[in-house]
């Protein structure tokens, strides 16, 4: 028994402990399952905080009275959620959290119902690749306060771990539609398309930004699809000095999200 009193994991013969490597290391087993790893104390602490309950606590047995997981754990325990502690070694093979305090939590991935057409600021992203860029746009987007965001299905797996580390929780108050096809919603869309364009005349600054929009942002090489570009209702330029040639999709997403942020609180 482990210190808590809850049963403790040692064989890597274990099946729970076979599931649980399972989901840490293959994104088809989540997508099958239905089911996120959220790693590290920040995203168990959100998810508890916008969510409620897990399904399942995992704990490292020599974390248990971690001063940041115990309370964590306590609050899992008092929510009903199953909680299990696991031998360092076998933790240590499903997190991908260097140096950690060892706790993660399986829960079910939410999955919103998409709306039949845009009517509310959202972000629509073009296979996106690179997850870093993944998740510093839904963070951007839910410190703007836009709800929704759009993946095509070439975008990066906007649940796998890495996107989740760098979306810091903005998941949990987001609702993220994937593999969405974004000309239809486009063809469906009630509010103005924006997309970027180097070679546009108007500027994100000069545009009217104080209602609902929706961005359309792209692949960082090869940027929104031919067949998107042509469904923006607007093409806008961040200006910028000097001699590079244009941000990065990160980089230009929260500059858009944020002159929009302005416009609505503080006016044009």
């Amino acid at each position: 028994m482990s210190e808590t009193g809850m049963k403790l994991i040692t064989s890597k013969d274990n099946p729970v402990f076979k599931d649980l490597k399972q989901l840490a290391t293959s994104s088809q087993a989540r997508r099958r399952a239905g089911q996120s790893l959220l790693d590290g104390v920040h995203l168990a602490q959100a998810w508890l905080q916008h969510r409620g309950a897990p399904q399942v606590c995992v704990v490292a047995e020599s974390a248990q009275s971690h001063p940041e997981v115990a309370p964590i754990l306590a609050q899992c325990e008092a929510l009903h959620a199953q909680c299990l502690v696991l031998a360092d070694k076998l933790y240590d093979a499903i997190s991908i959290v260097e140096n950690g305090v060892g706790l993660l939590l399986l829960v079910s991935t939410p999955e919103p119902v998409a709306p039949a057409a845009l009517k509310e600021s959202a972000v629509l992203l073009d296979g996106l690749q690179d997850p870093g860029n993944l998740g510093s746009i839904l963070r951007s987007a839910a410190a703007a306060g836009v709800k929704q965001v759009f993946c095509s299905p070439g975008t990066a797996a906007a649940w796998s771990p890495k996107v989740l580390r760098a979306g810091m929780g903005a998941h949990f108050v987001l609702d993220i539609f994937e593999n969405a096809d974004l000309v239809a919603l486009c063809a469906a869309s009630r509010i103005p398309l924006l997309a970027t364009s180097s070679h546009a005349a108007q500027t994100i600054y000069d545009c009217d930004l104080s209602g609902p929009v929706a961005w359309l942002l792209g692949h960082e090489g090869q940027g929104v699809s031919p067949a998107l570009q042509d469904a923006a209702t607007h093409e806008v330029v961040i200006p910028h000095l000097g001699e590079m040639e244009s941000l990065n999709v990160a980089a230009a997403a929260a500059v858009c999200l944020f002159e929009q942020l302005r416009q609505r609180t503080v006016g044009r």
